[in-house]
């Protein structure tokens, strides 16, 4: 069957430039910029940049939210996903609205919320006080605010991806026996692993880049609570620009990374999801090697 084309072809031509003329200027061009305002006084300038103290804490601290906040939300995402696709129950749309939640509120609002919670003058203030305990201003509130803003990205990838794929394995493993760990384990685990990885990845892109909420709730003490984000803009408006587009550019470089394997993991789950378009809809596939590990 031939594909018919309506458009001329001046059309199809002009789109194609007019879309490659917006990525070059919004996209390539900014990046460049980056990277050859950072690399301006040399490759001397820009390692010791990244080498000064301050620099150093604000990688060390970034990379410690992403590994703290990425496995809390990978727990509660695959958790979530699983209720809201595998089970039927009262306030099934009241969770999903929740998970939501962050997308619809400003970063800055969930730091203040925090601030409001945790703060000297908040709610839980003067407790915290009284045992010495700091999380506003102080690593584990910058932390809190991370899993807030980024927890939806991986129950988001999931739930669509569970949902296409129904429940017929799961039920099918039960059958021969498997109990509810098996069953995640041998089925539901392997056939979600493309899409978790992609929600992994597009959360800890987020986790590392967030600074709104992270900026309200981290006190902007230079060397301790400062994340590569927050002491790029100190950098900045302290006019050492080589200095702050040298750890931008790491941030540029971490960005590009995440691109690359976001893209082999979107690959990969569309090639998963179109085999599983195409199998018979009548029975489950009980003799997938999945199904097969767990029968053994």
């Amino acid at each position: 069957m031939s594909v018919v084309r309506t458009e001329a072809p001046w059309v199809r031509r002009t789109l194609i430039a007019t879309a490659l003329l917006f990525m070059a200027l919004f996209l390539v061009l900014p990046l460049a910029a980056v990277f050859a305002e950072a690399l301006r006084k040399g490759w001397e300038a820009y390692w010791e940049a990244l080498k000064e103290p301050d620099a150093w804490a604000a990688i060390r601290l970034t990379l410690i939210t992403a590994a703290v906040a990425v496995p809390l939300n990978l727990v509660f995402g695959v958790a979530a996903a699983w209720a809201v696709a595998k089970f039927e129950f009262r306030g099934k749309a009241f969770l999903t609205t929740l998970i939501d939640l962050p997308f619809s509120v400003s970063p800055v609002v969930a730091g203040l919320i925090y601030v409001l919670v945790f703060g000297a003058q908040g709610w839980l203030g003067p407790w915290l006080a009284e045992h010495d305990i700091r999380i506003v201003f102080a690593v584990p509130g910058i932390i809190l605010a991370t899993v807030f803003v980024t927890f939806p990205f991986i129950a988001r990838e999931l739930i669509p991806l569970m949902q296409a794929q129904g429940n017929d394995e799961e039920q099918a493993a039960q059958v021969l026996g498997a109990s509810g760990w098996q069953t995640f384990r041998y089925v539901t685990l392997p056939n979600i692993k493309w899409g978790l990885i992609h929600g992994v990845i597009l959360c800890n892109a987020r986790a590392m880049g967030e600074f709104g909420a992270v900026s309200v709730v981290s006190g902007h003490i230079r060397g301790q609570t400062n994340t590569m984000p927050l002491h790029v803009e100190v950098l900045y408006n302290e006019y050492q620009s080589v200095a702050a587009f040298a750890v931008a550019s790491l941030l540029a470089l971490l960005a590009l990374v995440t691109l690359v394997i976001k893209t082999v993991a979107e690959w990969r789950m569309e090639r998963e999801l179109k085999a599983l378009a195409e199998l018979p809809p009548e029975h489950p596939r009980t003799d997938t090697p999945a199904i097969a590990g767990v029968h053994s």
